[in-house]
């Protein structure tokens, strides 16, 4: 008799942890995303993607009105430097972008560079944040796609961001200041592996 209740406890107690445990499983991992196996990306995803048209920039000094084909068809590394002042920060993460490019490798070719000025700035005065980068491509957005920009930052677009677009102009991940160059790196090899496109 005494044998019969212990294994009754045992049951219940089975019962109780089988209904339990899936529960704490789920908790977790709605807790802690990045536990998912599905989730492969280190950036944080734009969804919907921020559509932008070609027309929505324009180059920011001579070199880059002359070459502003080279935004199409492109993956784009795009820093953004929001205020008049390129500060520490995000002069680190335009040398980064260009450390991410070199280690494409044979995939260097699929892929551009941008730096998006949001407010008017001097040449001259630009110029000393990129330091004689030839391949740079600099663009100045229209107001509307910095409107749609300010609503994606909710009004604070830190200094150093990254943003990831795809050849059909179609802004798709944003990495926070200080981003790590291997995540990026690690972000576009998979965009560029399943992309038809670019």
């Amino acid at each position: 008799m005494h044998n019969q209740k212990s294994k009754n406890h045992l049951l219940i107690l089975a019962i109780f942890a089988m209904s339990i445990i899936p529960f704490l499983i789920a908790w977790g991992l709605k807790e802690n995303p990045r536990l998912l196996n599905g989730q492969t990306n280190n950036g944080q995803l734009i969804t919907p993607p921020l559509t932008t048209e070609r027309s929505d920039l324009a180059g920011f000094d001579q070199f880059s009105a002359d070459n502003m084909t080279e935004l199409t068809g492109h993956w784009l590394l795009v820093n953004v430097i929001p205020n008049d002042d390129c500060n520490e920060s995000c002069v680190e993460a335009i040398h980064k972008t260009k450390q991410i490019r070199l280690m494409l490798n044979k995939e260097l070719t699929r892929t551009r560079r941008a730096v998006m000025v949001l407010k008017d700035v001097a040449p001259e005065t630009a110029s000393k944040w990129w330091q004689d980068d030839q391949t740079l491509l600099k663009v100045k957005p229209n107001d509307a796609l910095i409107k749609k920009l300010s609503l994606l930052r909710q009004g604070n677009i830190p200094d150093g961001m990254l943003l990831l677009m795809d050849p059909l102009g179609n802004l798709m991940m944003q990495y926070e200041p200080g981003f790590d160059p291997y995540d990026v790196k690690s972000d576009l090899m998979h965009l560029l592996r399943i992309s038809q496109i670019g």
